[in-house]
């Protein structure tokens, strides 16, 4: 008796046929893989440009209420000095 040493790809050829694939089909699938990689970096883009958007935002929101505030309180001075 004889025995032959058994690989792991030997081993999934003979127990797992459906797991040797074609050569199209692995070809599909890195192409879903390169496009799945470039949606993620498409979203990880959009969301940098959205915090930087809600930052500048913010910023501005600042700002304005500044504005708003000085406003109101020279508002404030004009009538409180008419009574």
């Amino acid at each position: 008796m004889s025995v032959e040493p058994v690989t792991a790809k030997d081993y999934e050829a003979r127990m797992c046929p459906r797991l040797q694939l074609t050569k199209t089909e692995i070809e599909e699938i890195s192409e879903m893989l390169l496009y799945e990689e470039l949606s993620r970096a498409r979203i990880r883009d959009l969301e940098e440009g959205v915090r930087a958007q809600r930052a500048r935002g913010s910023a501005r929101a600042a700002r304005r209420w500044t504005r708003v505030a000085r406003w109101a309180a020279r508002r404030a001075e004009r009538y409180q000095d008419q009574n």
